[in-house]
C-alpha cells in the first residue's frame, strides 16, 4: 500500500450551493468517517485527489487545517457520469 500525503480543509458550508461553490474552485467535498468519532466535514484539492485514487489501495495521509494528521482510506467516489471530474468522497479513517 503507498501513501499519499493531501492537504485538506474542513468546511462549514453544506447543501448543493455549497458543494458547486467548492467544484468551481477545482476543490472535492468529501467526508471523514470512522471508529465512532463524529463525521468531519472537508474540502480536498481536486487533482491531488484525483491522482491519488488513480493509485490502488491507496492510504491517503490528511493534513487537516495544518492542525492534525489522519489516515484514511477512500470508501465511496462519487463522478460525474459524462466528464469523469469527482464530485464527492467518502473517507474512512484508519487506526
Amino acid at each position: 500500500m503507498s501513501e499519499v500525503k493531501i492537504s485538506a480543509a474542513t468546511r462549514t458550508e453544506f447543501g448543493k450551493g455549497a458543494a458547486r461553490r467548492i467544484r468551481r474552485e477545482d476543490k472535492v467535498p468529501g467526508v471523514l468517517y470512522g471508529h465512532g468519532s463524529d463525521p468531519l466535514h472537508l474540502t480536498l484539492p481536486g487533482h491531488d485527489l484525483l491522482m491519488a485514487l488513480r493509485t490502488p489501495n491507496v492510504l491517503i495521509a490528511l493534513d487537516i487545517d495544518g492542525k492534525t494528521n489522519e489516515l484514511a482510506i477512500p470508501k465511496a467516489v462519487q463522478r460525474d457520469p459524462l466528464k469523469g471530474f469527482l464530485e464527492h468522497v467518502d473517507l474512512q479513517l484508519v487506526k
